[in-house]
């Protein structure tokens, strides 16, 4: 079996290379007139996609504002699903949902490993 600090210590590694690689990639697309000159009528028609984003978000603002409204609640709910699906796990409990089609639905649990800061 493989030691987590060797597994670790691989991934960091080509993390970095891959950090590498994709700065020779930018590069080598920023000595292309052709990119550039695509790069820039994007950023033309992209500000343009705003500008009518924004005018039809004003014009349906009442909608928007039950969206985001919504999006909280969901994100909300799916906390505390997550919070509570942990805690029976925890105690050892058996988790099952399944959707109105009878479709179940089995828990993911990950691990992540973050920095030390302290």
């Amino acid at each position: 079996m493989q030691n987590i600090q060797d597994i670790f210590d691989r991934i960091q590694e080509h993390k970095k290379k891959q950090k590498e690689l994709r700065a020779l990639y930018k590069d080598a697309l920023k000595a292309s007139t052709q990119y550039v000159s695509i790069t820039e009528e994007l950023k033309e028609l992209r500000e343009k996609k705003r500008k009518i984003e924004f005018s039809t978000k004003e014009d349906l603002a009442s909608e928007f504002q039950e969206l985001e409204t919504l999006e909280l609640d969901i994100k909300n709910d799916v906390e505390l699903l997550s919070d509570l699906a942990v805690t029976q796990l925890m105690k050892g409990e058996t988790i099952a949902v399944s959707d109105k089609y009878q479709n179940a639905y089995d828990p993911v649990v990950t691990v992540r490993f973050k920095k030390h800061t302290g």
